[in-house]
């Protein structure tokens, strides 16, 4: 299991916590420190859609010129999650196919009780 995120976001924070008071064991990858290239994005946006990657909540998304998030396509969702990963959805892990976007305690209890 392989867990993406940035290290001083709270849901990220809270997600590795969960992950070991449950002895999983997972590698963690800070996108926004060591990089994310565009084969892994495009792997997630086949996997889960890019509108589930992109987080139109967070800050980022909020101070974007409104013609940019008025416009937004998958191309320049894209593009935009590459020049600023703060933007995708929080965390995203690959777990053996699986790709999941976001933390909620009781949905990773049901898909990861066999991890």
């Amino acid at each position: 299991m392989k867990l993406y995120g940035i290290r001083n976001c709270d849901t990220v924070k809270k997600a590795r916590k969960w992950l070991e008071e449950q002895g999983i064991t997972h590698d963690f990858h800070d996108f926004k420190k060591d990089g994310l290239d565009a084969s892994q994005l495009q792997r997630w946006e086949q996997a889960v859609g890019w509108e589930t990657l992109l987080n139109r909540r967070g800050t980022t998304w909020r101070k974007l010129p409104d013609e940019v998030r008025d416009t937004i396509s998958a191309q320049s969702a894209h593009e935009l999650m590459l020049e600023n990963p703060s933007i995708i959805k929080r965390p995203v892990v690959e777990h053996g196919d699986n790709v999941s976007v976001g933390f909620k305690a009781d949905d990773w209890a049901k898909q990861f009780s066999n991890a």
